[in-house]
This record gives C-alpha cells, sequence and structure tokens, in this order.
C-alpha cells in the first residue's frame, strides 16, 4: 500500500481536499519566500519613509507658520550682505524690512511662473538699493503676465519712486537642480529661477545672499500689478496617502502570498491522492488472478495429451 504520511489532510467529513506541503522546501520556492519577504519589509520600509518625511514637514510648516507670524525685524539684524548664502537660509521665511530705493533699471523677470496655478506670466525682481549705495536686496515685487516679454517697458509696472519701505518674507536663492540653464556670461533680461549669484554678476553693488518676497510697502506700489507670491502652500502633501498605499502593498502582499501557496498544496495533494488511487487499483489489478486461464476449453483434449498424439505413429 502506498504511504500517505506525507500528506496532511483534514477528516473526510470535512469535505476538504487533501494538502501537501513539501514544494515550499524546494530550492525555487525557497527564493520565491524570501523575494516575498524582501518585498514586505521593501514596503514597510517605505510607509514607515513617507510618514518621517510627513512628520518632518509638518514641524517645517510649523516653524514657517511660527515666522511668518513673528515680528517683523530689520534684514540687516539677521542677514550681512556678504554673508555666505548657506548660512543666511537659516532665516528663511522670517519677516523683514528693508529701506532703500528702487533700481528698475537693473531689474529682470523670472521666466515660467503662474498665478492660482493657471495663470502663465513672469516674476518681476527689483533691486533695492541701500541708503548707502554699497548694498541692495533683491524684491520679488510679484507677478505680471506674458503680455508682456522681456524686451517690453516695465514703465506700468514702475515701483515707487524716491525712499521705500518694504515688508515681506526672506527666501533663499533658487540654484538649478533641474531645467534650462542660464547663460554664465552677460547682462540677461530673464532669468529661469531667482539665481542670486548669478544676478550679481551684472550688478554694480554688493546682493544680499537672500531676497524679500513682498507682502507690503510705504509707499504702496501704484496699481493691482505686480501681484505680490501668495505664502507657500502648507499643507501635509502626498505623504500620508503613499504612506498608505505601502502598508496595502505589505498587508496584501502577507494576506494573499499563503493563500496562494494553500492552493498550491491542495493542488498537489489532490494529485497525489489522485497517483495514490491509481497506483492502489494498478496494484490490485496485477496481483489478481487472471480471469478463465486455468479453465479447459470443452471438447478439446488437453495441450500435452495433443502433443503425445501427434508424436506417436500408428
Amino acid at each position: 500500500m502506498t504511504d500517505h504520511r506525507d500528506i496532511v489532510a483534514s477528516p473526510a467529513a470535512a469535505g476538504r481536499p487533501p494538502t501537501d506541503w513539501r514544494f515550499v522546501r524546494r530550492p525555487g520556492w525557497i527564493l520565491s519566500h524570501l523575494f516575498v519577504l524582501s518585498c514586505v519589509l521593501a514596503f514597510l520600509f517605505l510607509a514607515s519613509w513617507q510618514l518621517g518625511r510627513l512628520h518632518g514637514r509638518r514641524d517645517v510648516n510649523q516653524m514657517i507658520e511660527a515666522r511668518e507670524n513673528g515680528p517683523a525685524v530689520p534684514i540687516e539684524t539677521l542677514v550681512h550682505s556678504d554673508q555666505p548664502a548657506d548660512q543666511a537660509n537659516v532665516n528663511t521665511f522670517r519677516t523683514v524690512t528693508a529701506t532703500g530705493h528702487y533700481d528698475s533699471a537693473n531689474q529682470i523677470l523670472i521666466r515660467n511662473r503662474t498665478r492660482n496655478s493657471s495663470d502663465p506670466g513672469w516674476w518681476l525682481i527689483t533691486p533695492l538699493v541701500s541708503t548707502d549705495g554699497q548694498s541692495a536686496v533683491a524684491v520679488n515685487r510679484g507677478w505680471v503676465p506674458y503680455a508682456i516679454d522681456e524686451n517690453s517697458s516695465l514703465d506700468e509696472f514702475a515701483p515707487p519712486s524716491g525712499t521705500v519701505s518694504v515688508t515681506g518674507l526672506l527666501m533663499s536663492t533658487q540654484n538649478r537642480e533641474s531645467g534650462p540653464y542660464d547663460p554664465a556670461d552677460g547682462v540677461l533680461h530673464t532669468l529661469s529661477r531667482v539665481d542670486l549669484t548669478r544676478y550679481q554678476h551684472q550688478l554694480p553693488y554688493q546682493l544680499y545672499p537672500v531676497y524679500v518676497s513682498l507682502r507690503s510697502s510705504a509707499p504702496p506700489q501704484s496699481g493691482p500689478l505686480p501681484e505680490p507670491v501668495p505664502t507657500p502652500e502648507l499643507g501635509d502633501g502626498p505623504h500620508l496617502n503613499y504612506a498608505g498605499q505601502w502598508l496595502i502593498f505589505a498587508t496584501l502582499t502577507v494576506i494573499v502570498y499563503p493563500l496562494l501557496l494553500r492552493r498550491r498544496a491542495r493542488d498537489k495533494g489532490v494529485e497525489r491522492a489522485e497517483r495514490a488511487v491509481a497506483d492502489e487499483r494498478a496494484a490490485d489489478s496485477n496481483n489478481a488472478p487472471s480471469g478463465g486461464s486455468g479453465d479447459a476449453v470443452v471438447g478439446s483434449p488437453p495441450a500435452e495429451t495433443a502433443e503425445a498424439s501427434t508424436s506417436v505413429g500408428p
């Protein structure tokens, strides 16, 4: 009889097919288990990473809100014009004031800027030169429409004349991480980003390593344009959704893979049970006496008698 010790089956009364789990120990399946385990660990790591980014973003948002709502302080109390950018950036999003006169002759446009995420246009950057003329802070006066180009006159967006006091947020210079290059030489009327290092090349005074995103000025601007750039959005971003997706992937993998293994084990168990039954039937048929092999045919002499009769002569 066939040995059924490797087949693990529930009682027949339960109506469940037998299962055979021996395949899970084969090298190919062991690699499959390790691969699935590595996927689950990777999914959990990515979920944790996204949650970490979410907490980091919330901390930054709280810092920005606290700085924006803090009292405005003179820019020179926080940053020096000859200070390295990496040191000056620790004061970004602080509300500051600056006083001087606008240098309209050296203002530039920043390309590919939108209003309300839909209206294409430019940012208009104008240097605010200090009273001694030795330094200046770049002021992002706001958004203007694409109806103008780099060769158009910007007189309709002229800043207030004379001594002006501005209030706004300190913002860090924008270095190139991707996108188009700006020529390193020459006087440019447009830039791809608020790159203060490149802007400095064409100015006759020392530029602060950070710029001011305008909120108000005294005297105020004469018209509705340029329109001040809104405060950066302080939402949570997509990190919580991404973390949830990775956790769902990990959960589904933990649930589905054992179910697939169980189904495979059932298929293997059924196949082995069917082979066992077939083997038993074959063994029984081989051990059974051959039907009619010992019966003599009526009217026919035994084979030995017939041979003898043919061999004896008259």
